[in-house]
């Protein structure tokens, strides 16, 4: 471990939950609650005013709703996240050449790397700018961790949240982790601390106190030794600039069970359509094509196929995907569906074909979009008036679908910008009504940014702590 608190832990607050509130005037200071929104719906992130109910991440959907019934419920929009999440992860790479993303909302950096710091004091007023930095650019906060190790500084901001800093003093570590729950620990979940809360151990302390010996007898060699080494605050991992993607996939899950056989090829080939534009986003292409299928019961089945070459043809994956669903029995009905491609690469056998013979490759072939949001024209009819969604009408503008059903469409008003917007009802079909693109975050005036690159100065949720 390192003898200065340099290792940077990010981690957006409520990420999908703030960037939806930014976004929609008439949420910001209301219960906002993202994810599925069917009768097997999970909550992917909840507000802090829904939290206040006891609704977090994971819970399903209709177990929300019983909490808080009169809380927002939308629907993800990854790419507005993504978009914001490219924002972000600029201004930590502008701080060090190692970041590690872990996903759209959470990262680590390792500011020695870059220069940044180099003790205790240097470190927390890089938190600070890097704080304010991301308040000036998005409009959201974020909470920091600062401690000598990734496992520590990641401890750290979750101790620092909401909108706060904590750094962990080098030397306080064994102290500060001693009481803390075995929970606590990266990688010890309900069942983990199921048996260990079974066998007497409840605190890291505990964890320490029965020595790597008994771990290992309870929980495996492994798993045992990783333990040991984390209840005495031992962790030497480097902060990786490129964590190589494995696989890129996409599923569904169904509110009730699909079966129709034709339902079931049609999904797999929206699927498939779907995973390729995340492939193509990202720059990848791929040799193998998955297909997973869980049925009725819950049996779960997983088939692929190996191409010759990488590719990211659209065509070449939904006909590998359908061939693939030729060999599974969906007699009972399915409840979920995914397409995958692993074997990735950054570039495609298609490419190598094209230089060769002296042409731009995806030349002769309609050119589909490459990132992640689809034109209005590409989202599905079924996902069109999702709650959250938004839209464009002819006459009024911009908007957001609140809610639909019944042939109806419910719309507010309004921008990032705006006041909070009036809401009117449209026909479904009504020809003046139409999807469209994430109207992007309007950023401060420069008399509201959170005071950037003034050492101490947090603006608002002011939160700097120290461990230790």
């Amino acid at each position: 471990m390192r003898n200065a608190p340099t290792i940077l832990h990010l981690d957006m607050d409520a990420f999908y939950a703030q960037a939806e509130q930014a976004s929609k005037p008439s949420l910001r200071g209301k219960a906002v609650i993202v994810g599925g929104l069917g009768p097997r719906g999970v909550v992917a992130t909840a507000s802090y005013e829904a939290r206040a109910f006891g609704v977090h991440s994971a819970m399903p959907t209709a177990q929300a709703r019983r909490l808080a019934p009169n809380a927002a419920y939308l629907v993800p929009r990854f790419a507005f996240y993504r978009r914001i999440s490219d924002q972000v992860m600029g201004l930590l790479r502008a701080v060090s050449p190692l970041v590690e993303p872990l996903s759209l909302d959470e990262a680590f950096v390792d500011l020695e790397a870059g220069g940044a710091a180099w003790d205790g004091e240097s470190a927390r007023l890089a938190g600070i700018r890097l704080r304010a930095d991301i308040r000036a650019v998005t409009g959201l906060t974020g909470s920091v961790g600062l401690a000598a190790s990734k496992m520590l500084a990641k401890i750290a901001s979750e101790q620092a949240k909401p909108d706060g800093l904590v750094l962990i003093e080098p030397g306080t570590e064994r102290a500060l982790l001693g009481p803390m729950p075995v929970r606590t620990l990266p990688g010890v979940g309900p069942a983990t601390g199921d048996h260990l809360r079974r066998a007497g151990i409840t605190t890291v302390d505990e964890l320490a106190e029965a020595g790597e010996d008994e771990l290992v007898r309870l929980v495996g060699k492994a798993h045992g030794q990783g333990l040991y080494a984390m209840a005495l605050a031992r962790d030497d991992r480097p902060v990786v600039a490129e964590r190589e993607a494995k696989s890129v996939s996409v599923e569904d899950t169904y509110d009730v069970d699909i079966h129709d056989r034709l339902r079931v090829e049609l999904e797999v080939k929206r699927l498939a359509e779907r995973c390729v534009r995340r492939l193509r986003g990202s720059g990848l292409s791929g040799r193998t094509i998955v297909l997973k299928v869980r049925r009725y019961d819950f049996s779960t089945l997983t088939r692929s196929e190996t191409l010759r070459g990488p590719t990211d043809d659209p065509a070449v994956v939904r006909e590998a995907a359908g061939r693939l669903l030729d060999s599974v029995d969906t007699t009972g009905g399915v409840r979920l569906l995914g397409v995958g491609v692993s074997g990735l690469a950054d570039f495609t056998q298609e490419d190598l074909f094209a230089q060769a013979a002296g042409e731009e490759p995806g030349d002769g072939a309609e050119e589909e979009d490459p990132g992640e949001t689809a034109v209005p024209q590409a989202v599905p009819a079924e996902h069109r008036w999702s709650p959250g969604c938004d839209v464009v009408h002819a006459e009024l503008g911009p908007g957001w679908v609140q809610g639909s059903g019944l042939g109806r469409v419910t719309v507010r008003f309004e921008t990032p910008e705006s006041e909070p917007g009036r809401v009117r009802t449209f026909r479904m079909d009504d020809p003046a009504l139409a999807a469209a693109e994430p109207l992007p975050l309007v950023r401060p005036r420069p008399a509201e940014d959170a005071g950037t690159h003034r050492d101490g100065d947090l603006g608002d949720g002011e939160g700097i702590r120290t461990a230790g």
